[in-house]
């Protein structure tokens, strides 16, 4: 037990909190790039051009069927970007072909009426997206997004190992490094769990809330 107050100290409760501030920023800058980066992706999609939505597929399959750590190592070592925005770079286009599905199917939600309306109004193909669909396409999106959002934060323990990014999980690395003890190390791991576990838990419960609330408005 002494072990583990020596661990719990405000100084490496503060480390790890820091660590995950910076999960976080990197999760939450990577889901709104993805989400715009994603939008235009869906709406290339359901182009009528040929080639736009051979572009749109083609992405969508080549990062689904790529894991993340490569697109990681390829920011950061071949596109040497520094340690932060090659992290950023790297989600949002993994996590932009995912996006790219939600708002795919937040479109098809649209009744076409809307789509009909308008092109009566005389409103251009971007204005239609941006003024009308999309926003009430969004209705639809969120609890995925939400979902996609959880992910991205599981998924940043990844950067440690890759390029020594020091978010939540390599903050807990580095903690690891100052203690001997081995009940301490899987203190670590257990608190490293438990942050993850109430940051993710928490998100989930707020999704399942909002599709409840989006059910009985329907």
């Amino acid at each position: 037990m002494s072990d583990i107050m020596a661990l719990l100290t405000w100084t490496n409760l503060r480390f790890l909190l820091e660590g995950l501030g910076l999960t976080l920023v990197i999760s939450a800058l990577s889901i709104a790039c993805s989400v715009v980066l994603g939008a235009v992706i869906s709406i290339m999609r359901g182009s009528r051009l040929r080639v736009m939505r051979g572009i749109s597929i083609a992405y969508v399959e080549l990062f689904k069927n790529t894991p993340l750590l490569l697109w990681i190592m390829f920011t950061f070592f071949v596109a040497q970007l520094p340690p932060l925005p090659a992290a950023v770079v790297a989600f949002t286009l993994f996590t932009a072909a995912s996006v790219a599905e939600i708002v795919r199917g937040g479109l098809a939600s649209v009744p076409a009426g809307q789509y009909e309306a308008a092109r009566s109004q005389g409103f251009s193909a971007p204005q239609m997206y941006v003024l009308v669909i999309l926003p009430q396409a969004l209705r639809n999106m969120v609890p995925a997004l939400l979902s996609q959002f959880v992910t991205t934060i599981k998924d940043t323990s990844y950067l440690w190992g890759a390029m020594a990014l020091q978010e939540l999980m390599g903050r807990g690395m580095i903690l690891m490094n100052s203690f001997n003890s081995t009940v301490q190390i899987f203190a670590i791991f257990g608190l490293l769990a438990l942050i993850y576990f109430a940051v993710c838990f928490t998100l989930s419960q707020f999704v399942r809330a909002y599709q409840k609330r989006l059910t009985g408005a329907r």
